[in-house]
């Protein structure tokens, strides 16, 4: 058996090699006697955001999955007509979510303290429905939130907050970036006695980074005062990955 190891081994690499050299990255061509150096560096731009992502939805329950919709999609119309009137346009609302469940009964306790063993019955159904929306008047988060609690919503998520064009704040990422690898390719090529001749290649990784979301979860039978929220900064991060040159 051993003699045929080398033979099986070989020719296992002689069928891999064609894959592996196709998943290498091609090395860059440089000139003769010149050092390629790899650089990654870091740009990040803070901006106070100027739009405000949030979810707001009804759950309802029914004995029958049509008793459950029917009072789901009473409650959302009336929801959605709220934020309307606290002037959410129409293209900054979006349903994201719509399900029916089946509301299963609780195991029944017997008098010894185990419980029944039987197979759940289905009791009722629950329709959970909620929208996206858009706030792009922060000012006022606060009084929307109140307005769809006393239209019914009984689950609010959010918000995460965001800016509705970030392009000039990911170019002054970008731009930091850069300046960034730049002068760290300097200071490389300066302690090794070399220079920098050109940029090879750029790549370019990174992006968004709002805050995580504040989660509410709250009743239209116990209205209060809307909970302030402080929007803070968002912070728009580029990570880039640069090639230079050197010579001596």
């Amino acid at each position: 058996m051993k003699r045929f190891a080398l033979p099986l081994i070989a020719a296992a690499a002689a069928f891999a090699s064609p894959a592996l050299a196709q998943q290498a990255s091609p090395v860059p061509a440089i000139e003769a006697g010149h050092t390629l150096l790899t650089v990654s560096a870091d740009g990040k731009s803070e901006r106070a955001p100027d739009l405000a992502l949030f979810n707001a939805g009804v759950t309802t329950q029914g004995k029958t999955a049509g008793e459950a919709l029917g009072a789901n999609s009473a409650a959302m119309t009336r929801v959605i007509a709220a934020l309307k009137r606290a002037g959410i346009a129409d293209r900054d609302i979006q349903t994201s979510n719509l399900n029916i469940n089946p509301v299963y009964s609780e195991p029944r306790r017997l008098p010894d303290g185990s419980t029944e063993q039987r197979a759940p019955e289905i009791v009722g159904y629950q329709v959970n429905n909620s929208v996206s929306v858009r706030q792009r008047q922060l000012g006022d988060y606060g009084k929307v939130i109140d307005t769809l609690v006393t239209a019914g919503a009984n689950q609010v998520n959010g918000p995460s907050f965001m800016l509705d064009k970030p392009d000039a704040a990911l170019d002054a990422a970008r731009t930091e970036a850069m300046a960034k690898a730049r002068a760290r390719a300097d200071l490389y090529a300066r302690a090794a006695g070399l220079k920098v001749v050109r940029i090879v290649s750029i790549a370019e990784g990174g992006g968004y980074s709002p805050p995580m979301p504040v989660m509410y979860r709250m009743a239209a039978d116990s209205v209060a005062a809307a909970p302030p929220v402080a929007a803070g900064e968002v912070s728009l991060g580029v990570n880039v990955t640069v090639q230079f040159e050197l010579a001596p």
